[in-house]
């Protein structure tokens, strides 16, 4: 699985106003990451502005959704902000989509909709594929190129599903798990994508970049830095920036991830590793 290119997202729900996320966003371009994520919060800016604001302050920079909720939003109408956004962005907006997050049910209840049953939600993403994938009559596509799909997946059935439909498989894991506990994940994905699995990417996030996890990402995470330095944590990474490049490269060569999205609060701390493994 060496052949499959390294690609790094930075991860960013958050900036002071809208010239410093314009600048972050260009940061992130000149520190050679691939993509700007974003997450999709109420806590957050709509990811339709802010996602084509960053575009609009760089030059190659793609941008995506990490991952918008297919569990408060109609098929259509992400259809038509994944139309939308690969407009404004000149086809550099990455779709990534999922069932709901941890909490979900409250931004459910905020905008007045059901939050559904898991079963319910997971078709709900099947159908805001098959919208992307082949617009209703009547709604505006773009450049009618559909925006590459990122499915975020941690069990059996939505794993699956992204293993036969996306672009892009994101492994959604618990703080601590490692690559024992991601490798029959990567299994399913394998036997459920047949002859597709060597074009799709795998993704994997990291938390936290050092020995200690901040104050304010403890609480999210519920792990401290040695737990997770223990546990061999895959959202943790250590050392030089030769060593956890090696770690990325061994990983990639035994499991097959590619794409890593990194917080952005680590990326001074992790760009030498972007320089080191992007692209190659």
């Amino acid at each position: 699985m060496g052949d499959r290119r390294f690609r790094f997202g930075l991860m960013a729900g958050w900036a002071r106003d809208g010239a410093a996320w314009a600048a972050l966003a260009r940061r992130a371009e000149d520190l050679g990451y691939a993509t700007l994520l974003t997450p999709d919060t109420t806590g957050t800016a709509d990811p339709v502005a802010s996602l084509a604001a960053a575009a609009g302050a760089t030059d190659s920079l793609r941008v995506g959704t990490f991952v918008l909720s297919a569990a408060t939003r109609p098929a259509p109408m992400v259809a038509w902000q994944a139309a939308s956004l690969a407009f404004a962005t000149g086809d550099r907006f990455e779709l990534g989509i999922g069932a709901g997050r941890p909490g979900g049910e409250a931004d459910a209840e905020l905008f007045g909709v059901p939050y559904g049953t898991a079963a319910e939600r997971v078709r709900r993403v099947e159908a805001v594929m098959d919208a992307v994938a082949d617009p209703p009559a009547g709604l505006f596509a773009g450049t009618g190129r559909p925006p590459r799909v990122l499915v975020a997946a941690s069990r059996r059935r939505m794993l699956e599903l992204a293993a036969r439909r996306a672009g892009t498989v994101a492994f959604g894991v618990p703080p601590l798990a490692n690559d024992a506990d991601l490798a029959p994940l990567v299994d399913i994905v394998r036997d459920a994508a047949g002859e597709r699995f060597d074009d799709l990417e795998l993704c994997t996030q990291v938390h936290v970049v050092g020995d200690e996890v901040p104050e304010w990402l403890a609480p999210q995470l519920g792990a401290d830095g040695p737990a997770m330095a223990s546990a061999g944590s895959i959202a943790m990474l250590t050392g030089t920036p030769s060593q956890m490049a090696g770690v990325l490269a061994r990983r990639r060569d035994e499991l097959g991830v590619s794409y890593v999205s990194v917080s952005s609060a680590f990326a001074e701390q992790f760009a030498p590793v972007v320089e080191l493994l992007a692209g190659r």
